[in-house]
C-alpha cells in the first residue's frame, strides 16, 4: 500500500470518526431536549394541580362566597360534621399525623433489617427470591390491602381489644389503619433500602474488615451509615403513601366525627378518607371544603419531608 492511499485511508477513517462523533452530538442534545421537556411537563403538572387544590380550597373562606367557612373554625375545629356544616380539620390533622407516625414506626426498622439482609446476609437464591416479593408487594393495589384489612386485620385488632376488655366497631379502628398502613410502606421503603446499600462502595466494607471489626458491626456501623440517604428517601416515600392513602384506610378507619382520639381501638379519621368520603355525592360548600382539606394534607406532607430531610443532614453532619 503507497503512502498516498494510507492516507487517503486515514482521512476517510477521520471523517467518519467525525461523522459518528456529530451523530452521537446530535443524539445526545436530543436526549437532552426530550428529558428536559419531560421534567418541565412534570413540573408544570404539579403546578397545576397545586394551584387547582388551592384555587378551590381558599374560595370557601372568601367573604364573597355562599355561606363561607370561618378559616380559625376550620384549623381549630375538633368536630366534622358535614351534615350540620361543621368543619373542624385539626382532630383529623392530629389523626393523620400519629397513624402515618406510627405506622412508619413500625415499618421503617422492619424495611431496613430486610434490606440489609437482602443485600449482605441471606445467600443470592433466597435474595433474589426475596426482592421479588417486595416487588410483589409494591405491585399490590391499594384496594386490594383495603380488602385484606377489613377482612384479616379487623379481625385481629377485634380479638386484641377484646383482650384488653374493649369493645370496637367490627375491628374498625386506628390501630387497624396503622397496621395496615404499616404492610403498605413497608415494600417501598425496603426497596429504596436496597438500592441505597447495593450501592455502598466494597471498598468501605473491605476497610472496616480489615481495621479488624465483625460482619454485624461493619453492616450496621459501615453500611446502613453510607446508606442513609437513601434510605431515609426511601422513608419519605413511604410516609408519603402513608398521608396520601385513602381507599384503603377508608374501609377500616370508620371516619369518626370527633375527635382526636389517643385509644387505638376508637374509630379514627384522615386527611384522605375525608377528602374522600361522599366526593361524588356532594356540592357547594361541603364538596370545596375538600380541596381545603387537600391544601392541608400538602402542607403536612412538605413539612413532614423538610424535618426528615433536616434530620438526615443533622445525623451526616455529626459523623
Amino acid at each position: 500500500m503507497t503512502t498516498e492511499q494510507q492516507n487517503k485511508n486515514k482521512t476517510l477513517i477521520r471523517e467518519r470518526s467525525a461523522k459518528r462523533r456529530s451523530l452521537y452530538k446530535s443524539v445526545d442534545r436530543t436526549m437532552q431536549f426530550i428529558f428536559r421537556l419531560c421534567g418541565l411537563i412534570a413540573a408544570l403538572m404539579i403546578i397545576l394541580i397545586v394551584f387547582f387544590v388551592a384555587a378551590r380550597g381558599i374560595q370557601v373562606f372568601l367573604p364573597g362566597y355562599e355561606n363561607p367557612v370561618s378559616l380559625g373554625e376550620f384549623l381549630t375545629g375538633m368536630r366534622w360534621r358535614s351534615d350540620q356544616g361543621v368543619y373542624g380539620v385539626l382532630f383529623i390533622v392530629i389523626n393523620t399525623i400519629i397513624t402515618a407516625f406510627f405506622a412508619g414506626l413500625i415499618a421503617f426498622p422492619l424495611s431496613v433489617l430486610s434490606a440489609l439482609m437482602i443485600v449482605k446476609i441471606a445467600p443470592k437464591r433466597l435474595s433474589n427470591a426475596l426482592t421479588t416479593v417486595v416487588e410483589l408487594l409494591a405491585a399490590i393495589p391499594s384496594v386490594v390491602y383495603g380488602v385484606f384489612a377489613s377482612g384479616a386485620i379487623t379481625d385481629i385488632v377485634e380479638k386484641m381489644a377484646g383482650w384488653f376488655n374493649y369493645t370496637t366497631f367490627g375491628g374498625n379502628s386506628m390501630l387497624a389503619v396503622i397496621l395496615l398502613l404499616a404492610i403498605m410502606i413497608y415494600p417501598t421503603i425496603t426497596s429504596m433500602a436496597v438500592v441505597a446499600i447495593r450501592a455502598v462502595p466494597e471498598s468501605h466494607e473491605l476497610g472496616s474488615l480489615a481495621l479488624g471489626a465483625s460482619r454485624t458491626q461493619t453492616n450496621f456501623k459501615v453500611v446502613l451509615s453510607s446508606a442513609k440517604s437513601g434510605i431515609f428517601a426511601g422513608l419519605i416515600l413511604g410516609l408519603g403513601r402513608a398521608f396520601g392513602e385513602a381507599t384503603a384506610v377508608s374501609m377500616v378507619a370508620g371516619n369518626a366525627f370527633v375527635g382526636p382520639t389517643w385509644n387505638p381501638f376508637d374509630l379514627t379519621r384522615t386527611l384522605t378518607t375525608t377528602m374522600l368520603s361522599g366526593l361524588h355525592e356532594t356540592v357547594g360548600v361541603d364538596y370545596d371544603v375538600r380541596f381545603s382539606v387537600g391544601i392541608v394534607l400538602m402542607i403536612i406532607i412538605l413539612i413532614t419531608n423538610l424535618a426528615i430531610n433536616a434530620l438526615r443532614k443533622k445525623m451526616e453532619s455529626g459523623d
